[in-house]
């Protein structure tokens, strides 16, 4: 679990099984406070259990990087955690991607008309 550079300007959140125990999405908050530098990919393939409080989290860090011009993406969602993206309607504000090369080629395909704009 835990946080890592996944490369020069990508952030790799690994969730543990119960989030709300576990201060990964609050640092990396924290540190995008200040300077939004880094695309995230959250990786949830061990989350058993999803509170509120992360959902906060995950929209607080949601909502500083597309200010800044950055993609969130999430990841290996468990069939019942999915759910409940789809039943509260998160899936309109989360890019979902089914794993990690799904999910680096959403952030390579931003860079990409990005930079052709």
């Amino acid at each position: 679990m835990g946080i890592q550079n996944f490369s020069e300007d990508v952030l790799l959140i690994t969730l543990p099984e119960q989030p709300q125990h576990g201060e990964e999405i609050d640092i990396v908050n924290k540190l995008l406070s200040n300077s939004v530098d880094f695309d995230v990919l959250v990786n949830f393939s061990k989350v058993e259990i999803l509170t509120s409080g992360s959902i906060c989290g995950l929209m607080i860090l949601d909502k500083l990087l597309t200010g800044s011009g950055r993609k969130l993406v999430l990841y290996n969602l468990p069939s019942a955690i999915k759910q409940i993206f789809v039943r509260t309607g998160l899936l309109a504000v989360f890019d979902l991607a089914d794993d990690e090369l799904d999910a680096q080629q959403r952030i390579q395909d931003k860079n990409t008309s990005m930079a052709e704009s």
